[in-house]
């Protein structure tokens, strides 16, 4: 039996802020956006990045939104650029876009409120992100020695093997995992709810007969034992009884990752490209991978459909390569497929922006 431990929390990051009025004016800025039904995870990246500016702008003194001008903004911008992070790397194109998107929000909203005369982030060129492919992209050998340097002689094996198998075989996003309930996922049918992904939206993901047999086994030896106190339903648990955290659930599938040898960086979202890319690889059609991940629009493409469960899920069996039968894989993917794939690395700039310190 899992002994549960007092609850720590990572230390916000979010309200140690000086006390002026461009602080008073990011938490009236959050409450607007969440009137508007801004999500709570983008009020959250708002609610960071934000913070870092009023800090950066507090030690030079400016403490009033009157007091930033586009120079101002156009200096912070260049400190983005120069700024290394604790490995000594600098931040990507795409990170830097991710910390500015939400500054040009905030300044909107401030000159629309009458706090300002003028926005002066309206002018503010941002960096131009081009279309880009993960660094590395894993190989199905890469999948498989990754999830077998699971120990399933153990109850937590077991469950970080239900992990990885649903996030190599849904290819749901690392916030999509950590929300899973109980109830969103029907090993019968094989398939898996994602309640209120990325834009608010619910989808139907098939779930391959490998991953739903992991899952059975997770959620009957072991979940049990993992749950303290109130269950809240939470499909995945730590060894404490709580629902796991982004950080948390990102440094242990690191840990496998390391464990099995791969020079791969980056953790959950390694799985989400690399279903994707297999998949492609072995002939399935670019509208179902869409489908799949969620994807409502691709700007280079405009392809979207909606695709029903059951043929979905013909496509999955046919081309994901966690099954006991292979296919001959197919010919290169071709342009439409590369637009998507760029879509996915462009995901996994804003997953490297949230894990910023």
């Amino acid at each position: 039996m899992f002994k549960r431990k007092p609850r720590q929390t990572r230390r916000g990051r979010g309200w140690d802020l000086p006390g002026n009025a461009l602080a008073c004016c990011l938490r009236e800025f959050l409450d607007w956006s969440a009137a508007h039904a801004i999500s709570p995870r983008t009020i959250r990246q708002r609610q960071r990045a934000i913070r870092r500016f009023i800090v950066w702008a507090e030690e030079r003194g400016l403490s009033k939104p009157s007091e930033v001008t586009l120079p101002i903004l156009e200096r912070y911008q260049r400190h983005l650029y120069h700024y290394r992070k604790s490995d000594g790397q600098a931040l990507t194109f795409g990170s830097q876009y991710t910390e500015l998107v939400p500054l040009k929000a905030y300044f909107k909203w401030a000159t629309r409120s009458r706090y300002i005369l003028y926005n002066p982030a309206a002018e503010l060129v941002m960096p131009k992100v081009m279309p880009s492919f993960a660094g590395y992209v894993l190989s199905v050998a890469d999948v498989e020695a990754i999830i077998n340097a699971t120990d399933v002689t153990t109850s937590l094996g077991i469950r970080d093997r239900a992990i990885l198998e649903v996030l190599y075989s849904s290819a749901i996003r690392r916030a999509e995992l950590l929300h899973l309930t109980v109830f969103d996922v029907d090993t019968r049918r094989g398939s898996l709810l994602v309640r209120e992904g990325k834009g608010r939206k619910d989808r139907l993901v098939p779930l391959g007969s490998r991953a739903c047999a992991w899952l059975d086994k997770y959620r009957l030896d072991v979940r049990p034992e993992l749950v303290a106190g109130h269950d809240e339903n939470i499909l995945f648990l730590t060894q404490y009884g709580e629902a796991f955290h982004d950080y948390s659930i990102g440094e242990l599938v690191k840990r496998y990752i390391a464990k099995a040898g791969v020079a791969a960086k980056g953790a959950c979202h390694l799985f989400r490209h690399a279903c994707a890319t297999h998949m492609l690889e072995n002939g399935a059609d670019t509208r179902y991978i869409q489908a799949m991940l969620g994807h409502s629009n691709l700007s280079t493409t405009q392809i979207y459909t909606h695709v029903a469960l059951t043929k979905l899920k013909e496509i999955h069996t046919a081309t994901h390569p966690a099954r006991l039968e292979r296919t001959p894989p197919a010919a290169a993917p071709d342009e439409t497929a590369r637009s998507l794939l760029s879509a996915l690395a462009a995901e996994g700039n804003e997953e490297e922006a949230q894990d910023a310190p």
